[in-house]
C-alpha cells in the first residue's frame, strides 16, 4: 500500500491515491495540486550511505570500500514532493542524488544479518543534494555538502516492506528537464540491506522512522535555477524537485 502525509485545509493528513487526485482520511477528495507534500513519514535519524554503487565509487576515481562510508543527517534537511530546493549563488557544482530510502519500523539494536528485514517498515524515494564545492574530501562529506536546509526530497509516497519483499531489486533513474541523466538499480549495492542494518545497528540502536540513505548510481550532472528534477524507483514513486535560486529566496 502506498501511503502519503499531505497538509490541506489547515492540518496535516495521510492520504491515498485517488483516481480524481488524493484521498484523505477522513474520506475527503481533493486534487493533487491544492495540497502540500510532506515527507510521507515522521522522519528520525537520517543515515547516509556514500559510494554505495562501484559504478558510482568508479564515476568519482575510487576503489571498492571495505565498510560502509556513513553519515548522519538532521530533519532540518528534509521537504517533500514538489518541493523547491535552493542553489547558493556562489557554486560551481550542486548535483542531485536519486536514492532508495529505507525507512526502519521498529528498534534495532544488534541484529543480525538474517533477522534484519524485519526491522525495515517500508520504503520511499530520496532525492539527496550534494554541492561539491564545499567537500573536503570524498570520504568526509561535510555538514555543508550534505545537511543543508531543503537539500533533502522525500517522497511522494510510503511503500510498505511487505508490497516490495525481501528481495529489493528496482530500477530508479533520475530525469532533469525530462531528460534521462542518470539509472541503475538497486541489486547494484556494495553493501545491501540486511548489511547495513546488521552493521549500523551493532554500534547504534536505530528507533523507527529513522531512514537509511542507501546512495546513488554513476549519472550525477550540475542542475541550475529552474531545473525540475525528477527521482523515479520502480514500486515506490515518482519524486518531482525544483532547483532555485538565491534570488527567489530573497537572498
Amino acid at each position: 500500500m502506498k501511503r502519503a502525509r499531505v497538509a490541506y485545509a489547515g492540518a496535516i493528513h495521510e492520504a491515498v491515491s485517488h483516481q480524481d487526485g488524493l484521498k484523505l482520511a477522513d474520506g475527503r477528495i481533493v486534487p493533487e495540486k491544492s495540497v502540500v507534500w510532506l515527507p510521507p513519514f515522521e522522519v528520525g535519524t537520517i543515515i547516509a550511505l556514500g559510494l554505495n554503487y562501484a559504478d558510482h565509487a568508479k564515476e568519482l576515481a575510487f576503489g571498492a570500500q571495505e565498510e560502509p562510508l556513513v553519515f548522519l543527517k538532521g530533519p532540518g534537511g528534509v521537504i517533500g514532493h514538489n518541493g523547491v530546493t535552493r542553489r547558493p549563488a556562489d557554486v560551481t557544482f550542486m548535483h542531485y542524488e536519486c536514492e532508495l530510502a529505507v525507512v526502519i519500523g521498529k528498534r534495532a539494536h544488534k541484529v543480525k544479518r538474517a533477522d534484519a528485514m524485519q526491522h525495515v517498515a517500508g520504503y520511499t524515494v530520496a532525492n539527496d543534494y550534494a554541492i561539491r564545492d564545499y567537500l573536503e574530501n570524498w570520504y568526509r562529506p561535510n555538514l555543508r555538502v550534505k545537511n543543508r536546509d531543503g537539500g533533502t526530497v522525500l517522497g511522494p509516497w510510503f511503500v510498505d516492506a511487505a508490497d516490495i519483499g525481501d528481495t529489493v531489486h528496482l530500477p530508479l533513474r533520475t530525469l532533469v528537464n525530462g531528460k534521462p541523466v542518470q539509472q541503475g538499480n538497486t541489486r547494484d549495492f556494495v553493501f545491501d540491506i540486511p548489511y547495513l542494518i546488521e552493521y549500523l545497528s551493532a554500534f547504534m540502536t536505530l528507533e523507527s522512522g529513522d531512514v537509511i540513505l542507501t546512495g546513488t548510481p554513476e549519472g550525477v550532472v550540475d542542475v541550475q535555477p529552474g531545473d525540475e528534477v525528477v527521482c523515479e524507483i520502480d514500486g515506490i514513486g515518482r519524486l518531482v524537485n525544483i532547483i532555485a535560486s538565491d534570488a527567489d529566496f530573497g537572498r
